[in-house]
């Protein structure tokens, strides 16, 4: 599945015909409601859930594997269901959801017999989230929540059949996170330390005193424990010690004998961002498989148990490939499987016949128009770093002095992947080149690229987006003359400084959810990020010994040098980024007369969860970008 990026840039030069865009996709195709998604199992494999609208709001839907028989089982009219888990006994299905994006996530309980809804942690303005579910234990899941104290997590387990909730370990104040064995009892824990690293703890069973093991420093935090290993005597660790990126490593915990099980000299495992690049057994707890996302997304296998199945999927599927469930039984597999040009879709992998079914497309009426393939491609910064990326380009037409949008990913400890994503279709779509950049650091080019942008929000960062947009101008792909910059959260910030510190790159520009002030932005950022926010000071800034540095950095100081337009849209409830640094900026640019809009939804939070606010943003975005960059519009 690999892809080789410049002989691909090449076939686009060679073989896109110069035929005009394609028909416009309606917005509400790309940011409407999903059709389907997020498919569950139940443990006995005979019945199914997913998410799916019910009067437009998005709720748990189940039905028979095998029959038409499906009907909602929850019925939410305000922000919708978005995760959700069968509980092991298969008589519940749980779920997370939280009020208007204020991201404290209660847990429900939806009775699969009755559709009976119980708020299982009816705790004023606290976040939960579920930790384990396990086979040995199916009426009981670990919570973890900050209901006593809003700045550290404390354990309980959850008996979803009474609603009964037990301490299980009360955090100090000073841990970042528990490991639980598979007897559910805590085990292990991380805590950091003065210089931005981690102290690891451990302890053998309750009652014993927990004994210092190892630390990580500051260059290894990115590493972190996975699970216990299925006897309960040692630690997957995602860790990069010795190493420049993080490998998956066994840990004995009598030893202390570290064992390396997979590597990449280039990239590391790959460790979320919205999916599991780990493949577990549900029911031995057995580490199968594990992914690295290199230019896509690579699963190898660790197990001779699923080894075969791996390498069948391997040659199934052209796009990445996530696992959403596994019976107990462990006949039968869920996958979702995501493409750049097409529907993502969902799909049952029946391993005795090793066959697969697609069940759905999340979004089938994409079938309808012309997507836009996606290239991975790469380029040298100014200082000669290799910097890697993707391209989208306008299907249709020439790639020759194209209008560009600059769209910079959130974080910014993240990082752009491959495949389907329905702002870069849009985009695309309208007639804009967009380019993603992987930029200094992002995750998943080991810990010498991620600790190169240290300090440097607004700096080297920056550089690199800067560099990334000579780039295509220099190959004759991007109009200097047409090009905005465009993001959300980190990206929202790069924007703004990209309007202030480059003022003369862009004609425009788009900020969702950025931080304006570095300094106000730490100050107020939510309570359970405190516990260990020397990391974070280490990486941005510290404002009480570096605010004339931080202060350097903040686009709100620098608004006098903006001479382009501004587009600004914050949520009312965001706890990250709050409104009050939409507040501050636009304050700024209306005192100095510059042109902008800024929308505020008072309903949402870090981010547009509610589809009608999505489209109109994307509306009003589209709008502004056809103005200032000439683009195509729906209306």
């Amino acid at each position: 599945m690999k892809r080789t990026h410049s002989i691909v840039l090449l076939l686009a030069f060679v073989f896109i015909a110069n035929a005009g865009l394609p028909r416009l996709i309606p917005r509400e195709v790309l940011f409407g409601n999903p059709e389907k998604f997020s498919p569950r199992l139940s443990p006995d494999g005979a019945q199914m859930t997913y998410i799916a609208p019910y009067d437009g709001v998005l709720n748990i839907w189940i039905k028979t594997v095998g029959a038409d028989d499906d009907r909602p089982l929850t019925r939410d009219t305000g922000q919708g269901v978005r995760r959700h888990y069968w509980a092991k006994n298969g008589e519940y299905v749980l779920y997370l959801q939280d009020f208007d994006g204020d991201e404290n996530f209660h847990v429900y309980r939806v009775e699969v017999a009755t559709g009976e809804i119980t708020d299982l942690t009816p705790f004023e303005g606290a976040r939960c989230q579920i930790s384990h579910l396990t086979y040995e234990n199916p009426d009981e899941v670990v919570l973890s929540t900050n209901q006593r104290n809003s700045e550290v997590y404390d354990y309980y387990t959850l008996n979803v059949v009474t609603g009964e909730i037990i301490l299980l370990q009360e955090n100090p104040g000073d841990v970042y996170y528990y490991d639980l064995d598979w007897n559910l009892i805590p085990r292990a824990y991380a805590q950091p330390t003065a210089d931005g690293g981690e102290d690891f703890y451990h302890r053998w069973t309750t009652g014993d005193d927990w004994e210092h093991i190892f630390s990580w420093g500051y260059e290894d935090s990115s590493s972190f424990s996975i699970y216990f290993t299925p006897d309960n005597s040692g630690l997957y660790l995602a860790d990069s010690t010795d190493s420049n990126t993080v490998r998956l490593v066994e840990l004995d915990l009598e030893t202390g004998e570290r064992k390396v099980l997979a590597e990449d000299p280039n990239y590391d495992i790959h460790y979320g961002h919205g999916a599991s690049g780990f493949l577990f057994d549900p029911v031995t707890h057995e580490l199968e498989a594990v992914a690295f996302y290199r230019e896509t997304l690579e699963w190898e296998p660790l197990s001779d148990g699923v080894r075969e199945d791996i390498e069948f999927l391997n040659r199934t599927f052209t796009g990445d490939y996530y696992f959403s469930d596994r019976s107990a039984a462990d006949r039968t597999w869920l996958l979702t499987v995501y493409f750049d040009n097409r529907s993502s879709a969902a799909y049952v992998y029946h391993r005795d016949e090793q066959r697969v079914e697609k069940i759905f497309d999340i979004r089938p009426e994409l079938s309808e128009y012309t997507l836009a393939p996606m290239i991975p491609i790469s380029y040298e910064a100014r200082d000669g770093l290799a910097i890697q990326g993707y391209l989208t380009l306008p299907p249709g037409v020439l790639p020759r002095d194209l209008p560009l949008v600059l769209d910079v990913h959130g974080g910014p400890w993240s990082r752009d992947m491959w495949g389907f994503q329905g702002e870069v279709q849009f985009l695309a779509n309208r007639g804009y080149a967009v380019l993603q950049v992987n930029f200094r650091g992002s995750e998943g080019y080991g810990k010498e690229f991620l600790h190169l942008g240290d300090k440097e929000w607004g700096g080297k960062m920056q550089d690199d987006l800067t560099d990334a947009v000579n780039w295509a101008v220099d190959l004759g792909i991007a109009d200097p003359e047409r090009v905005a910059i465009y993001g959300w959260s980190y990206g929202g910030y790069a924007a703004l400084a990209g309007a202030t510190f480059t003022p003369d790159l862009y004609v425009c520009a788009v900020s969702g959810i950025g931080p304006a002030n570095l300094v106000t932005f730490i100050e107020t950022v939510p309570p359970y990020w405190r516990v260990g926010q020397e990391n974070f000071f280490r990486r941005v800034g510290d404002p009480e010994t570096e605010q004339e540095f931080l202060e350097s950095r903040s686009p709100i100081n620098f608004v006098d040098r903006i001479g382009i337009p501004m587009f600004l849209i914050y949520g009312a409830n965001d706890p990250r980024v709050k409104l009050s640094e939409g507040e501050q900026i636009s304050a700024a640019l209306e005192e100095a007369g510059i042109n902008h809009e800024y929308l505020v939804y008072t309903d949402e939070g870090h981010g547009l969860a509610r589809p009608e606010n999505r489209l109109d943003a994307y509306r009003r975005v589209e709008r502004f970008l056809a103005e200032h960059l000439g683009g195509r519009n729906e209306e």
